[in-house]
């Protein structure tokens, strides 16, 4: 609507057409921004209305209220739904599809397996990593599922449920296909050249894969049964691979299995952290007691889904590859409060619960407008020391901040160490070379955290010197000559 146009083919990376969003489009680049931004915003109220359904179906008012509020006083979620990126889409819409699948469990309706169906496979369309995650957690539940049927016996209904199910599953087929579009497409031609999408949906060998391979040559397919593969495939590489990752002042290519009981640890605010997990672990308790499924399964889906980032990814880059742990945290934490508000009748007991409310939501207040790069207590003073990439420094997202501290200073030339995707021709800044790496310079000096962190060894010279801050993800150094 505001005039912006895609030209070409966005693949592999995107940055370059991104660019040209921004700073080709007949509407200025904060406008274009803001548009993108607010597209964003849904997903935040989806996450919201998902976290505060789940709770109140069973847990009451008073908890879903409570735990609403936890998350949505938690600045990193704010942060993140604030920026044009994937976390928060798929956090939103892998809620909204536990919360269905429970209800499916609930009572096994065509009504509910379609609705399961359609959330599956938009959380699954709006980011591949939905995929394992709402695996694990099934799994998780089916097995509980299995160990609670021996202690409470009840009718499972399993022709009815075998039949909704295959319905919510080729949905959500079907709806993770169609996010791609009507166009069509040979997956191969007819000397059967290999196709990697062929490939994983056939095998690579065999008499299926055979078959595939010849009606893949004389029939074409929706877009999607090239590009789904692709995506998962590409996922899988980059896994395979590692990614260059900073965690408590060492960098690694394969990560550990510890960054994101770590991040959270530094990420979370610790009203929601404490009582989150305690919260967890009460309803785990409580459920395991009476052996019901929907109490047990808040927890089960935390564990699930934080065991399995430990135990395979290898992409530490950022708690928001995990974001769908806050509200498992805000239930819990909303749980306990409201236990707690009961058997407390004191007033100094109800004064520490209001306290811990309070405490969490004037942590936005604090931090503003540095949503995306709050620490709490346990993190600060030193966060760049702990984690960096998309925890503190995003592309160094205050290079606005930068430009005006300069512009103050009245700073003509300076040297720049920069990691991040905008156009800086297109930027007010003042003349500057870039900072190499193992290069000592003098004169004004500016760093992004990421750039510093990701090349210690390179950039080490300049610890001998004091910077200051600008915003949370940028150094500004001034060495004087000899």
């Amino acid at each position: 609507l505001a005039g912006a146009r895609l030209h070409g083919d966005p693949n592999p990376i995107g940055e370059a057409a991104g660019r040209d969003l921004l700073y080709h489009s007949p509407a200025s680049y904060d406008e274009i921004l803001t548009l993108a931004r607010l597209g964003m915003l849904p997903f935040l109220l989806v996450l919201l209305i998902s976290t505060w359904s789940w709770t109140r179906r069973w847990y009451g008012e008073a908890a879903s209220l409570t735990a609403t509020l936890f998350l949505v006083a938690t600045p990193v979620i704010l942060g993140h739904a604030s920026v044009v990126a994937l976390d928060v889409p798929v956090t939103a819409m892998s809620m909204l599809t536990l919360y269905v699948l429970l209800r499916w469990f609930e009572a096994p309706t065509w009504r509910a397996a379609l609705c399961l169906g359609l959330s599956a496979g938009l959380a699954m369309a709006s980011k591949i990593s939905a995929i394992p995650f709402l695996g694990v957690s099934l799994a998780g539940l089916l097995l509980l599922r299995a160990v609670l049927l021996a202690r409470a016996p009840l009718s499972w209904q399993l022709p009815r449920r075998i039949g909704t199910a295959a319905v919510a599953l080729l949905l959500s087929v079907a709806v993770l296909l169609g996010m791609y579009g009507p166009r069509r497409v040979y997956l191969t031609d007819a000397q059967h050249t290999p196709s990697r999408s062929l490939d994983f949906l056939a095998g690579s060998h065999g008499v299926l894969h055979e078959l595939a391979y010849r009606l893949a040559a004389q029939v074409p397919l929706p877009l999607g049964f090239k590009m789904v593969p692709l995506s998962i495939l590409g996922v899988e590489f980059h896994n395979t691979h590692g990614h260059n990752s900073f965690l408590l002042g060492q960098t690694a290519l394969n990560g550990w299995w510890y960054f994101y009981p770590v991040a959270l640890a530094v990420k979370t605010p610790l009203p929601l952290l404490l009582l989150g997990l305690a919260g967890l672990a009460l309803m785990a308790v409580r459920g395991w007691r009476t052996a019901n499924l929907y109490r047990l399964a808040p927890a089960a889906c935390f564990a699930s889904i934080l065991l399995f980032a430990c135990l395979y990814s290898h992409i530490n880059i950022g708690v928001r590859h995990v974001l769908i742990a806050y509200p498992l945290l805000a239930m819990g934490a909303g749980n306990l409060i409201v236990t707690l508000w009961q058997r407390w009748r004191s007033r100094a007991g109800h004064a520490v619960l209001a306290g811990l409310v309070l405490w969490e939501a004037a942590t936005l207040a604090f931090t503003y407008p540095d949503y995306l790069a709050y620490f709490n207590l346990i993190g600060e003073p030193h966060p760049e020391r702990i984690l960096v990439d998309s925890d503190l420094d995003w592309g160094g997202q205050d290079l606005r901040r930068l430009e005006k501290v300069l512009a103050v200073r009245g700073v003509q030339q300076f040297w720049l160490g920069y990691r991040g995707t905008a156009d800086l021709s297109r930027e007010p800044l003042p003349h500057f070379q870039s900072l190499l790496p193992g290069q000592p310079v003098t004169g004004w000096i500016a760093i992004t955290l990421l750039t510093l962190q990701e090349n210690q060894a390179g950039y080490g010279w300049l610890d001998r010197y004091q910077p200051e801050h600008v915003g949370k993800s940028f150094y500004l150094y001034h060495i004087p000559g000899n």
